[in-house]
């Protein structure tokens, strides 16, 4: 009997420590992500509602996904940052890693079914690192059926190559460029091999696919042009080049001003929509007087033709790399009360910009507002600069010596002793010899990710980093000097210029950041009154100093990636310089889950619906530059439970 009873105690226990039974899902219809941002607009918006705010904290890995770039390149990894959104086109995954190799993997499984790998020299050192975001689907509207590459992968590559598969084998299109493949640093003429790369996907609009490029910083004064290249998408053939410094002026004397971030398209309307980073070199403009044509501006351009319909640029002379980073988002934004055709343009400096599709007027106004002036010697600065009425700016924009931060009184007042011997005068105090305060620093405000838009709330979301930058000038004859005396630091010699430039991050002696936290948050902004609707911190402190989290409670990280938005009122993002995917609930900003990911997911989210079951999906491979776990893998998650009708 007692046996009997101890068996059946036994039972009970087990019973009630045994994990229940996954709950069923009811089956969605399936949904594509066929685009880099979701659609040819970058909206990053899903009409997918399996997963909700009810049943996310139920969500587990489905599958996973090595591109084996960690074993392949083991020492080289740490100069390369895994920023690739997959997308699901005609079900099909396609992915690219950061050394360029592209898969295609079945969307329920992630079983491989094809790759390509395009051997880039690994050993290259490129100004962004080794980077891929994105690769691009399109189907041939006039190409035979059943005929090969009559649905392509337009592949970017970091030595300057778009290369054109065959969606449905990986092999190369033979009749686009040279065996499938267009040199589009061809006629370039490079200092060094790692000059200029692609690091974002090109977009396809009307048979014609167009390509930026991303170039040096603050390496010399007449840096290599920015064109934005076209190409016909079936043959290669070349069919325009666009200059963003075309129209800067006599007497100029820069480069760059090129378009290294995503672009988005408007078929409809037959336009590419661009986003030109600053003219070189970046924090000094003595030889190249004026606005700068339309450099730090967004662009719309005529795909046929690539002649500029309209420009509006964001920031007037830049001298504080202060380029747009982010993929122009296309909506109808009902500010207002109005509905209106419009881009939405997140910035370094934590600013949106609303303007209007057609002509780019801003839809939400915009004050030409004065700025800190007595620049270096030779400098003529703008006297103004472009302020939206609404939002507010999302990043702090000045910081005094008072709002210096740290954990003890020793360490937050060396912070205070830095920040008040620097020039500090509020954004755009000008580059100087005795060190400027940059903050917003340029790594952000709004970085690549860019936003998410759910156009039926009229909500946009968008994450941004605060820390404190310090650029000082440095005379030409000291660079080499400088140097030399600091080989950890960043120094570059603008050569061509009077002046050189050093830049640093302000930390504490105990390796904090002088500002105040949070370091990083995600936002929503209500687009019909431009109103702030919430803000939270963004990430944790865990993987960069573990048990640091429990002194750093909300401090919020910086981060490198962007949000999604679901039509059920989820907010995914990863981003944050830990190893989470999270879901935040869109209406209040209150995280409702975080999934652990096997290295650094610096990258944007994705989702789509398969077989009738939702996934969400993330690049987990670090990033390089902010000393993130490196990793190679793609990872899937799902609720896990039966599917019903």
């Amino acid at each position: 009997m007692l046996a009997r009873a101890l068996v059946s105690a036994s039972l009970l226990v087990l019973a009630a420590c045994s994990a229940p039974p996954d709950a069923p899902v009811r089956a969605a219809a399936d949904l594509d992500w066929p685009f880099y941002g979701g659609a040819a607009g970058g909206q990053r918006y899903s009409p997918a509602g399996q997963i909700t705010p009810a049943n996310v904290a139920g969500l587990k890995v489905a599958w996973t996904y090595s591109t084996g770039e960690l074993a392949r390149h083991p020492k080289d990894i740490k100069h390369a940052a895994f920023e690739n959104t997959p997308i699901l086109a005609e079900g099909r995954l396609y992915i690219c890693s950061q050394f360029n190799l592209a898969a295609a993997l079945d969307p329920g499984t992630g079983q491989e079914l094809w790759r390509y790998d395009p051997k880039v020299d690994p050993k290259v050192r490129y100004p962004n690192d080794n980077v891929c975001r994105g690769v691009t689907f399109w189907r041939d509207p006039e190409a035979p059926a059943g005929s090969a590459c009559t649905a392509r992968i337009f592949l970017p590559t970091v030595d300057r190559r778009l290369i054109a598969l065959d969606a449905a084998t990986g092999a190369p299109c033979q009749g686009f460029g040279q065996s499938g493949t267009v040199d589009v640093g061809a006629g370039v003429l490079l200092e060094r091999s790692g000059q200029m790369q692609i690091t974002s996907p090109p977009v396809v609009v009307n048979g014609v696919v167009v390509v930026g490029s991303s170039i040096d910083d603050n390496q010399r004064v007449e840096e290599i042009s920015g064109v934005v290249r076209a190409y016909d998408a079936r043959t290669g053939a070349p069919r325009w080049a666009f200059d963003p410094l075309a129209n800067a002026g006599p007497g100029v004397k820069a480069g760059a001003a090129n378009v290294w971030a995503p672009m988005s398209a408007d078929p409809a309307r037959g336009l590419v929509f661009l986003p030109t980073s600053s003219a070189s070199p970046d924090f000094f403009g003595g030889l190249r007087p004026g606005d700068n044509g339309m450099a730090n501006s967004v662009v719309a351009v005529d795909a046929a033709t690539g002649q500029p319909r309209w420009s509006f640029q964001t920031v007037h002379h830049d001298v504080w790399d202060y380029d747009i980073p982010a993929q122009p988002t296309l909506a109808e934004v009902a500010y207002g009360g109005q509905p209106t055709p419009a881009v939405i343009q997140a910035t370094k400096q934590g600013l949106i910009f609303t303007l209007a599709r057609d002509t780019g007027a801003p839809v939400i106004p915009v004050e030409e507002r004065p700025v800190p002036q007595q620049g270096a010697p030779g400098e003529p600065l703008s006297p103004t600069q472009p302020f939206p009425v609404a939002p507010r700016p999302l990043a702090p924009i000045s910081i005094s010596e008072k709002d210096a931060f740290g954990l003890t009184p020793w360490d937050r007042g060396r912070c205070r002793e830095l920040i008040r011997g620097a020039r500090n005068e509020g954004i755009y105090t000008p580059p100087s010899t005795q060190g400027t305060i940059l903050f917003p620093f340029p790594g952000g405000g709004v970085n690549w990710g860019g936003v998410a838009f759910d156009a039926g709330r009229q909500v946009v979301y968008v994450n941004t980093s605060s820390l404190l930058h310090r650029v000082t000038l440095i005379p030409s004859a000291e660079v080499a000097a400088a140097q030399r005396a600091q080989p950890d630091v960043e120094i570059s010699a603008q050569r061509g210029a009077p002046f050189g430039m050093k830049r640093e991050v302000l930390l504490s002696p105990l390796g904090l950041p002088c500002n105040r936290p949070p370091w990083g948050r995600l936002h929503a902004v209500d687009m019909r009154t431009g109103k702030v609707l919430w803000e939270v911190p963004l990430g944790t402190t865990r993987d960069l100093a573990p048990g640091s989290q429990l002194l750093l409670r909300s401090a919020g990280v910086p981060n490198f990636g962007g949000p999604i938005a679901t039509a059920s009122g989820l907010v995914f993002i990863g981003a944050a310089v830990d190893n989470y995917l999270r879901a935040f609930d869109g209406r209040t900003g209150q995280e409702l889950w975080k999934g652990r990911l096997p290295a650094g997911g610096q990258a944007t989210p994705m989702t789509y619906v398969w077989k009738g079951r939702q996934y969400v999906v993330i690049a987990a491979g670090g990033h390089g530059k902010s000393g993130t776990k490196p990793g190679d893998q793609i990872v899937a998650f799902a609720l896990p439970g039966p599917l019903t009708n």
